[in-house]
């Protein structure tokens, strides 16, 4: 890792390789997307409120009108709030290549500010969304990738329900055992640290022996993930213990979240008030109001639809064959 400043000669000439691939890559992104019917969309940053996810810190700023009236805002960890109010008047199929913002993030593969590829098709459901993104990193990579040490096959997929990676790889009955951490814990052979929840504990075996071994050879579609994990998906009609979620791991890395959206405005109400209570629970972070406007949107009518987040620096990592995020960025987050 360099020590110098990213704006110094040398440091921007190790860069840029990766980051003319990157720039390749939003072009072809952007042909793929236009040659399928999509409108390119843009949004705001600084929204009343950035999110609902439990376990994202955001920014906060405040805008000052021509008045001298002051108004607290966030720096938004996703652009899915907005981008769904433009579904509910008629704008879809869309997709945005936003910025966005989450604070306490920072590593090799995490920035605290980097690009997110959002894409919403109405009408859409979970399987004709996997197809799409397949054909996407078909469209806009090799037939096969290397990062981070890792060679993926990109020509064939693998699908994978949460529960079967749990069998496979943990040994243990997943939804058998939902909300019973003990349970869990014997069929895993590990032991409950003290005051660990169920999902505390789904959460470390998921991270600990489900993600190391998936999206190696082939990308892997992690699908049908346990209702609660999934805040805004729509609940499997066959099967309402789990969502129509899905993850997508590549070369190792996850690389994009979806969801078939949930549009019941009810629902996704007392789904956010549970996530605050447990925010609120879990870190006592200062927090802002429910978003009203978008759950006003909902009410008033969200086609049926599926969408996903995918990290576009992250796929610029794999197109370049980078090791660290910052390498792809043309200067980092200070």
């Amino acid at each position: 890792m360099s020590t110098q400043p990213p704006w110094t000669p040398d440091s921007l000439a190790a860069r840029l390789p990766f980051l003319r691939r990157r720039a390749q890559l939003a072009a072809a992104v952007r042909a793929f997307f236009i040659a399928r019917g999509y409108s390119e969309v843009e949004t705001p940053c600084a929204v009343p409120a950035p999110g609902e996810e439990v376990h994202l810190a955001a920014f906060a700023t405040e805008r000052v009108s021509p008045t001298g009236e002051r108004r607290k805002l966030w720096l938004h960890t996703s652009p899915e709030f907005a981008m769904k109010k433009l579904l509910v008047a008629g704008a879809g199929p869309i997709f945005q290549l936003a910025r966005v913002w989450r604070n306490g993030e920072g590593s090799d593969l995490h920035a605290c500010e980097f690009t997110m590829l959002e894409w919403y098709r109405p009408g859409a459901g979970m399987a004709e969304l996997i197809a799409e993104t397949h054909a996407l990193l078909r469209a806009v990579l090799p037939p096969a990738v290397t990062c981070r040490g890792v060679t993926t096959d990109l020509r064939a997929v693998e699908t994978l329900t949460v529960a079967e990676a749990f069998a496979r790889h943990v040994g243990a009955d997943l939804l058998a055992t939902a909300g019973d951490a003990a349970a869990l814990a014997a069929q895993a052979g590990v032991s409950l640290r003290a005051g660990e929840t169920w999902e505390d504990l789904f959460f470390r075996l998921l991270l600990g022996r489900v993600e190391p071994v998936i999206g190696q050879v082939l990308p892997t579609f992690l699908t049908h993930w346990p209702a609660a994990q999934a805040a805004l998906a729509r609940r499997d009609p066959a099967d309402p213990r789990v969502a129509e979620r899905f993850e997508l791991f590549v070369c190792g890395m996850e690389l994009a979240n979806a969801f078939v959206e949930l549009t019941d405005a009810a629902e996704q109400r007392d789904r956010f008030l549970a996530d605050r209570a447990r925010r609120a629970a879990l870190y006592g972070a200062e927090t802002w109001p429910l978003d009203e406007d978008f759950l006003a949107a909902l009410a008033h009518g969200m086609p049926p639809c599926a969408g996903i987040a995918l990290g576009f620096d992250r796929l610029a990592m794999i197109a370049a064959g980078a090791d660290r995020i910052e390498q792809v960025l043309w200067l980092p987050p200070p």
